[in-house]
């Protein structure tokens, strides 16, 4: 896909990937709806930021129109990358929490992508990319809501790219490992360090898939730190 003047939607735009591969858009030249809670602290002539909480319908379709009424073209790409984890034994979680995961990472990405898949059926041209995590191709200790909803988005991101594939629309799923984000300010057991990747680093994937030929199809990408304990050195006898 040509991204020039292309129409995108990022989710989850104030911080991290989401505002890295706004970014990275805009720098290709695409025009940007970013679909957040809190607007990330960007100006640009081509990003164009709506309040929207995704774990709400009614919040999410409100962002739609007015992208819609705003930039007046059907959406081309959408990235759902809002999404959060919160750690703790399956039986001490709370009800609460396990409804806010669950609602953010798995229904914030129905609500959002079943609004744009028409309009691009319609123009024969598409790409829905979703973030998922390593958390979707395993089980992690004291992380079973996360992994629950990332093992949601895998299910349903290979479910709709065969519903839409013949339509000449994209579905890809990226499952990165640790990325340098506030994912993890309230996870205890793990620090934020350098030798995790950068949020840069997904976006520029992200690019890659969407600039690919139209029919060359990445379903699922697997992306993680290569020396995520730092590199290691030989030791001199």
């Amino acid at each position: 896909m040509n991204l020039e003047g292309k129409v995108a939607v990022v989710t989850g735009v104030s911080k991290g990937i989401g505002l890295a591969t706004v970014k990275a858009l805009l720098d290709k030249g695409a025009k940007v709806a970013g679909w957040g809670r809190t607007k990330p602290d960007l100006e640009h002539e081509n990003f164009f930021f709506y309040e929207c909480d995704v774990r709400y319908n009614d919040s999410v379709m409100q962002a739609f129109d007015q992208t819609f009424s705003h930039l007046g073209t059907h959406i081309q790409i959408l990235v759902n990358n809002a999404g959060l984890g919160i750690a703790g034994l399956l039986e001490d979680m709370s009800i609460e929490d396990w409804h806010t995961m669950f609602e953010t990472n798995v229904n914030g990405i129905f609500y959002c992508s079943r609004l744009v898949v028409p309009g691009m059926k319609e123009l024969g041209e598409g790409h829905i990319i979703n973030i998922s995590s390593i958390a979707g191709t395993t089980g992690i200790e004291q992380m079973s809501g996360y992994c629950g909803t990332k093992h949601a988005v895998r299910g349903i991101s290979h479910s709709l790219y065969k519903e839409v594939r013949d339509y000449g629309v994209k579905v890809t799923c990226i499952y990165p490992g640790s990325v340098q984000t506030n994912f993890f300010d309230n996870i205890d057991s793990v620090t934020v360090n350098e030798n995790m990747m950068r949020p840069e680093d997904i976006a520029s994937t992200i690019l890659h898939t969407l600039e690919s030929h139209p029919n060359y199809h990445h379903v699922d990408i697997e992306v993680r730190p290569l020396m995520p304990k730092g590199r290691k050195t030989l030791g001199k006898e």
